[in-house]
């Protein structure tokens, strides 16, 4: 068997474990907030697109790209003070930080 067929019986046995052996105090799927999903979706099409793409770019890109993205996003909630965490502006060390991972990144991509 490949690995196509062990993924969908994993999938099923697994749907099934869940309908019969679940808590029935836990919310439905269907009862829960349409936002509440796209961390499911998001997380879905982010190991889509890194098991597409680490092939064609390499382990090397894609680890320092999921990097300068994180660093950039955490900058960004810190500067802005997004979800609750208190402002913090963006100095100019931190900004060097970002800028070095950066060109981590375009002088890998250009060796």
């Amino acid at each position: 068997m490949g690995n196509h067929e062990h993924l969908w019986i994993g999938a099923v046995l697994t749907f099934f474990l869940m309908l019969f052996f679940s808590p029935r105090s836990s919310p439905s799927f269907f009862s829960l907030p349409g936002w509440q999903l796209t961390g499911g979706l998001l997380g879905a099409g982010y190991v889509v697109i890194l098991t597409m793409a680490t092939p064609v770019i390499g382990i090397a890109m894609t680890m320092i790209g999921i990097l300068a993205g994180q660093v950039a996003k955490s900058l960004a909630i810190d500067h802005y003070g997004l979800f609750g965490s208190p402002r913090r502006k963006i100095d100019p060390r931190r900004a060097m930080a970002l800028m070095l991972i950066m060109a981590a990144l375009l002088l890998v991509a250009l060796g």
